[in-house]
């Protein structure tokens, strides 16, 4: 395709990824400032209100200073009225995400991923470059270096990352394809670590995702009534309702990171001070957010079983590698070595890339929800990233690093087959002895039987006629008359 097409269609999807995103959070706040405020309501606010929403959903920390009239309004504490809130809403990072990963496959399959990649992400940092420029918010604040640079490195990041895949696995030619071509070519399934190693780390990442989603639903329906109760506690209107069920629509990506990090066994906070987690849980005072009423008021050590979950993933993981670098030989072909080194660092490298993106996302789910206690919210990234390594790699090690029963059970039927073949040979070549009149090689020499009389016998002869009989191939070639027909 051509490039200048595929940079046109790549500066589309960019503008997308921007528009959509703050069309989502431009049209509530319209629709609340619409019945909410009605004629009093200042629209000039609802841009900078609807960039700042954006730029927190993009993992973009927001520095909150309280005006004083609401402080006097409200009776809170002077303290308090300046703070941090960086707990990202990752429903909008994962939109941004998913787009650039998309449009970073549609750049590869076009033959023009380089192109395609660098024009989408200059015009998405030349989009939000604008959108925080205009939108100048007085109580929620950014520094304008982190207001560009982050949601643009969260958008290029996996357009890069999914179009070097794409390139790995489909292209033809370029740069990419001959570095595969030549990774590939190693002997005795090296070749083929990278690519197992990519399928594997992603289905463990998958699981692990659905896991915590799992686990999240769980807990939203058994603890439905606290959920209830933290909504009527909160004594708003209609509006403020709708609003506040958006909002915690937006987090529910992130409880599910939560929920990962209690499947791994760390757990997670809601607060300083506190722990949720199958091992203990202490939580305390919970702030009033009714999603928060899902968190269990303590927990079992039957929960602790939930561990052997990534180890599953893992040895999933290790199932899927272990089938691919049997099959490494030419041609599909079961490969003639199966080497211990090539096994274990797939095993580890699995680990460690699983570790990795649970540390990411462990890190894009944690952060601050107001002053004081209030800012230690979400997974500690080091501690989950160790858990999910150690249980992924004994999962993986299990069927990577396990002895395989396949290759003896071919070299025993090769073997069988060998034997087979050459007993056939010498049965052959007995009959047709047998047919040409030979006598049996060596038959009396292997075979020696006490009953045989190993003296020459004397000439057969026709008791009928009193003569010799004839020998095997004299009466082969004597004539037989038939009658004659009728």
């Amino acid at each position: 395709m051509n490039r200048l097409i595929v940079a046109l269609l790549a500066t589309v999807d960019a503008a997308l990824a921007v528009a959509v995103g703050l069309a989502a959070t431009l049209a509530p706040l319209t629709l609340l400032w619409v019945f909410g405020f009605g004629g009093a309501a200042d629209w000039g606010a609802i841009w900078p209100a609807g960039v700042t929403v954006w730029q927190l959903g993009n993992l973009v920390p927001l520095a909150i200073e309280l005006p004083p009239e609401y402080l006097a309004a409200t009776g809170i504490d002077g303290e308090a009225a300046s703070f941090v809130l960086s707990l990202s809403p990752l429903a909008f990072a994962g939109f941004t995400v998913i787009f650039a990963a998309r449009s970073g496959v549609r750049a590869s399959r076009a033959d023009a991923w380089l192109t395609g990649v660098a024009t989408a992400t200059v015009v998405f940092a030349a989009l939000a470059s604008g959108a925080a420029l205009t939108a100048q918010n007085p109580i929620a604040t950014a520094p304008t270096w982190q207001a560009v640079l982050v949601p643009t490195l969260l958008f290029a990041v996996p357009a890069v990352v999914a179009a070097l895949i794409t390139e790995w696995r489909e292209a033809g030619g370029g740069a990419v394809a001959r570095l595969r071509d030549r990774v590939e070519a190693a002997p005795n399934g090296w070749g083929d670590v990278p690519g197992v190693v990519v399928r594997g780390s992603a289905v463990v990442v998958t699981g692990l995702i659905g896991l915590g989603a799992a686990v999240t639903a769980v807990a939203l329906f058994t603890r439905a009534g606290h959920v209830v109760a933290l909504f009527q506690a909160g004594n708003v209107d209609a509006a403020g309702a709708a609003v506040l069920t958006l909002v915690q629509l937006a987090y529910l990506p992130t409880l599910a990171v939560w929920g990962l990090a209690f499947v791994a066994g760390p757990g997670f906070a809601v607060g300083e001070g506190t722990a949720v987690s199958p091992a203990a849980t202490q939580v305390g005072v919970v702030p009033g957010i009714p999603m928060l009423g899902a968190v269990p008021d303590s927990t079992t050590s039957w929960l602790l079983l939930l561990a052997l979950a990534p180890v599953a993933l893992g040895a999933l993981a290790g199932w899927i590698a272990r089938s691919r670098l049997v099959h490494a030989g030419d041609g599909g072909a079961p490969a003639t070595d199966d080497p211990i080194g090539a096994r274990l660092v797939a095993a580890a490298a699995i680990a460690v890339l699983a570790a990795s993106a649970a540390a990411l996302l462990a890190f894009a789910a944690a952060g601050s929800l107001g002053p004081g206690k209030l800012s230690t919210f979400g997974p500690d990234p080091g501690p989950l990233a160790l858990a999910v390594a150690l249980e992924v790699f004994v999962g993986a090690a299990i069927l990577l690093l396990s002895p395989r029963g396949r290759r003896s059970s071919l070299g025993a039927s090769r073997t069988v087959g060998v034997a087979t073949d050459l007993e056939a040979a010498d049965v052959d070549a007995r009959l047709s002895g047998l047919i040409a009149g030979a006598p049996r090689p060596d038959a009396e020499e292997r075979h020696p039987s006490p009953f045989v009389s190993t003296e020459e016998p004397g000439p057969a002869v026709d008791e009928a006629r009193g003569e010799p009989a004839p020998s095997l191939d004299e009466a082969r070639t004597e004539p037989i008359e038939l009658p004659p027909r009728d």
